[in-house]
């Protein structure tokens, strides 16, 4: 555990959430609540469609379905503890529970980016070697590359050289709770992240730096480096269609995966890479709110509302869920 000056160890810290008054903060309180509620429809109920619809029985809805599911995840992990925060204007959270939350959140970011990752490889065979994209992604290939999504976000080679099998979240976790506070307990944010830790901590700081160095360069940059490549290749194949009309199309089945990666990567890079001598705390939390809260509701926004089969899909459902009511009030 932490050790402040005097001896003393620290057994919790204090979420001091967003620096409103009261009544703003219950106005946040049910806005946050209401997003919460329409990430968990949104993201479950894509899962459910996937899971009943036959024609969305492919490699880009099964991805999907696991993105839809780390959504969920991600947003459990920080949310209820947001709407605790704003409830009370200031929540107590052990050591422990901070240490676990700043686990599971590094986790789930970790593992997201590199499904998103996948998803662009999935789209480079469906563009580029579309005859070969059946047999190229088989039930075994999808589970191996989602296999491969969770594991790369636990172990790579890198760490268990260096720290002896150790996985990236665990490590983070481990060096950033092995920092030295130096009082007070008191986080200027809303969940346990790593730049207000930071704030709290009187270690040296060259090993501030390498944690978000770590984090960044690996997790960040490669990924977005397989996406980069995958995508230029895309583009590649995209602009050898001789009909506009081909090309729309092509680009269609790209578009909601490409704007997602924008939105997360783009919000990624600029909490954990940017300069922080040209930003504040404060700018982190509208920045996290964003990819912690925003970004989880609208991915299934985005994918629905831009995709011919999740549409069919829904209202298929609803017809289902009509026909159900006329033969119950009948009988």
């Amino acid at each position: 555990q932490a050790i402040v000056k005097n001896g003393t160890l620290v057994k919790e810290f204090v979420l001091m959430g967003f620096t409103v008054g009261a009544e703003v903060q219950m106005v946040l309180f049910f806005i946050f609540l209401t997003l919460y509620l329409i990430t968990m429809g949104g993201n479950l109920g894509m899962i459910f469609l996937i899971q009943r619809d036959p024609r969305l029985q492919t490699p880009m809805y099964f991805f999907l379905s696991h993105l839809s599911f780390l959504d969920v995840c991600y947003s459990s992990v920080i949310i209820p503890q947001m709407l605790e925060t704003l409830k009370s204007g200031r929540a107590p959270i052990t050591y422990e529970r901070c240490a676990t939350q700043f686990f599971f959140f590094t986790l789930c970011a970790s593992t997201e980016c590199f499904l998103l990752a996948v998803m662009a490889y999935d789209r480079y065979v469906a563009v580029c070697n579309p005859l070969l994209y059946v047999t190229a992604m088989t039930p075994q290939t999808r589970l191996g590359l989602v296999m491969g999504a969770y594991s790369g976000a636990m172990v790579n080679t890198v760490i268990r050289a260096y720290s002896g099998g150790l996985s990236g979240a665990i490590l983070r976790t481990v060096c950033t709770f092995t920092l030295s506070f130096c009082g007070p307990n008191q986080i200027n944010f809303f969940f346990c992240d790593l730049p207000p830790l930071l704030e709290l901590s009187c270690s040296d700081s060259p090993t501030s730096q390498i944690l978000i160095l770590f984090y960044g360069s690996f997790v960040i940059f490669v990924n977005a480096l397989v996406i980069l490549v995958s995508y230029l290749f895309i583009i590649r194949a995209i602009l050898h269609v001789k009909s506009v009309g081909g090309r729309a199309k092509t680009f269609s089945t790209c578009a909601s995966h490409l704007t997602v990666v924008m939105l997360f990567f783009g919000t990624l890079t600029f909490m954990y890479m940017s300069s922080n001598s040209n930003k504040s705390l404060e700018e982190d939390k509208v920045v996290s709110v964003f990819y912690t809260v925003i970004i989880p509701m609208l991915n299934p926004l985005i994918y629905s509302l831009r995709n011919k089969e999740v549409k069919a899909a829904f209202r298929k459902v609803i017809s289902k869920l009509q026909v159900s009511q006329k033969i119950g009030k009948q009988a």
